[in-house]
């Protein structure tokens, strides 16, 4: 293994313990507090966050393509499905935004109160997915980095696959984090 599949495999570790704890701490006091809110109707908020999931999936299956391509050594292909890739980010941060949007200013949640109960759903919350959308926008920026560099041969296929396997975790803390706080939270 090279050093910066091994560089990069370090820190998935240490981010997997990071939102380990944080998920952990959630479903601690969701468990603990009885005034803890289900704020998700399943129309439109869990089918809003149904395809923002789809969305991030069907972006790993591009991320997948972009590896094939550039083992391949088809730099033209590897650098559209890397794009592809970035676009799958982009319109999940789009979303997931458009979503926090009208949970502030329609349904008054913020990080420190909620009209359905305990105010620490909040912050958990925007807490949570906020550090969630951070990272996919860091694997978007990511991306590009590598396109342009794979594009002009200064990168290996090595490069997008070590790329790759960051785009891959944003996506596996997603399905966590995905039932975790939207499912279990639906409102009857």
């Amino acid at each position: 293994m090279g050093s910066k599949k091994l560089g990069m495999w370090l820190f998935i570790v240490s981010d997997t313990l990071t939102f380990s704890a944080l998920l952990v701490t959630y479903s601690y006091c969701r468990l603990t507090n009885p005034d803890w809110p289900r704020p998700f109707p399943i129309n439109p908020a869990i089918i809003f966050s149904t395809t923002m999931t789809v969305v991030l999936l069907a972006s790993s299956l591009t991320m997948v393509m972009a590896v094939m391509a550039a083992q391949r050594n088809d730099r033209k292909k590897a650098v559209m499905w890397i794009v592809a890739t970035m676009l799958g980010g982009l319109l999940f941060t789009g979303l997931h935004l458009t979503e926090w949007f009208n949970m502030i200013t329609k349904e008054h949640f913020t990080i420190t109160s909620n009209p359905e109960g305990t105010p620490l759903f909040g912050a958990v919350f925007f807490g949570i997915t906020g550090l969630h959308m951070t990272h996919v926008m860091i694997g978007v920026i990511y991306l590009g980095i590598v396109a342009v560099g794979y594009g002009r041969g200064k990168f290996s296929a090595e490069d997008v696959e070590v790329n790759g396997l960051y785009w891959h975790f944003v996506d596996l803390v997603w399905m966590f984090v995905f039932p975790l706080i939207y499912l279990m939270s639906v409102k009857y």
